[in-house]
């Protein structure tokens, strides 16, 4: 379903999804989740114990959702607030979800990046302005890859999350471009494409997986294979 027919003059901007479109989001989010319960093991250790239990950890997440329905889009701060419910109900120190959570994060930020992520953002930075949209809380300093950024919106600093307009339009601000010449780039057909064409953008889906495109969402612009078909069609 890729299409070759588009004008690639209509582009001046892209806006880039991170998590399963630069890098694989779940062995990420697995060591990350190890690291955390070997710091838990040393620091908290009732809570590692507990932490341990699946059933107590789906609660823990279950309960700070309930309380937080105002932050649904702010991982960080459900994965901090999960963490000091679990040391609550242990009776460790529920203080310790800070630290706890750092070292979480810090390991959440060591991604593996699929082989074609970081030849084509270096090709397509240098002809375009690229700006980082997620609604996880990965960080393109800390991953490394802020040189090619000309920006990052995530929907925990924005207050909403992607399929908002809201925060398609503040990428087209960011880069000072009409909506119609940002070209959204992802992996999810109703988050990254339906939401940035519903939006007013354009829309390149990502499909490393060869999956069959929902047939009840508007057709992506371009499909493509991955980062390196994006950009051998951009830069043609």
């Amino acid at each position: 379903m890729t299409r070759l027919s588009f004008d690639t003059r209509s582009i001046r901007a892209i806006s880039l999804d991170l998590d399963d479109t630069l890098w694989p989001v779940v062995p990420t989010i697995v060591r990350a989740e190890e690291q955390l319960r070997r710091w838990l093991a040393l620091h908290a250790p009732a809570t590692a114990t507990l932490a341990g239990q699946g059933s107590a950890s789906k609660a823990a997440r279950e309960a700070v959702l309930a309380r937080y329905p105002d932050k649904l889009h702010d991982f960080s701060h459900l994965r901090r607030e999960s963490i000091r419910h679990l040391l609550t109900l242990a009776g460790d120190d529920p203080a310790l979800a800070e630290p706890a959570f750092d070292e979480f994060f810090a390991w959440r930020q060591k991604v593996d990046l699929y082989p074609d992520a970081l030849p084509a953002l270096q090709l397509l930075a240098a002809k375009y302005p690229i700006v980082a949209l997620t609604n996880g809380n990965a960080d393109v300093a800390r991953v490394g890859l802020s040189p090619y950024f000309a920006g990052a919106i995530s929907a925990r600093q924005f207050g909403m999350a992607k399929p908002a307009p809201a925060i398609y339009a503040a990428v087209a601000e960011h880069v000072g471009v009409p909506m119609e010449a940002v070209l959204h780039v992802g992996d999810d057909p109703e988050l990254d494409v339906a939401g940035a064409l519903a939006a007013g953008q354009q829309a390149a889906w990502v499909n490393r997986e060869a999956r069959d495109w929902p047939m009840q969402l508007a057709t992506p612009t371009l499909q493509v294979r991955d980062m390196t078909e994006l950009a051998r069609l951009l830069l043609a």
